[in-house]
């Protein structure tokens, strides 16, 4: 299952490359991460920080919408993960973008009872200081319960805000 959805992502990510005008980055920064747990009703969050690190590929579709795919590693204490989100970049003004889409997450470190695929939304803006350099601040709603067998009155979701640095090569 893994291998699948790690292979349309790819396709998904990577796929106009060829057809379309495409710069590749790097990006990193500070995640702010919720960890938001229910069991019988009762409501308990959990907050950390943490970082990530990794590339995107800017796929200009036209001039006003791109497509942005990113494979990121992101730590915030005890949970590591792979994240794949693959963004629709609409330019609102020059400089600033609106960045919204689906992330799929991949907990490197799920301990037992906890599922390993984190599905999510993610929805931020990005804005370029100059042709290499762009500031980036996103927040990822987690959609998923993380709980193997979970139900509504007993989940685990992981969510977050990211802030960063992006680099265009």
């Amino acid at each position: 299952m893994k291998k699948t959805i790690l292979s349309v992502a790819a396709v998904l990510a990577f796929g106009f490359v060829n057809a379309q005008e495409t710069k590749f980055g790097l990006k990193a920064g500070v995640d702010f991460a919720s960890m938001r747990h229910k069991f019988d009703g009762v409501k308990v969050s959990e907050n950390e920080t943490g970082f990530y690190a990794g590339g995107f590929a800017d796929i200009a579709v036209s001039d006003k919408f791109h497509l942005q795919p990113e494979l990121l590693y992101v730590s915030v204490n005890d949970i590591n993960q792979i994240q794949i989100p693959v963004l629709a970049k609409f330019i609102v003004v020059e400089d600033l973008s609106l960045l919204a889409g689906p992330d799929f997450g991949f907990l490197l470190d799920a301990g037992e009872g906890t599922k390993t695929l984190n599905f999510g939304l993610d929805l931020g803006l990005t804005f370029d200081l100059n042709e290499n350099f762009s500031l980036d601040g996103k927040y990822n709603l987690g959609l998923s319960n993380l709980i193997e067998g979970g139900d509504s009155d007993n989940s685990s979701k992981l969510s977050g805000f990211f802030f960063g640095l992006s680099y265009k090569f």
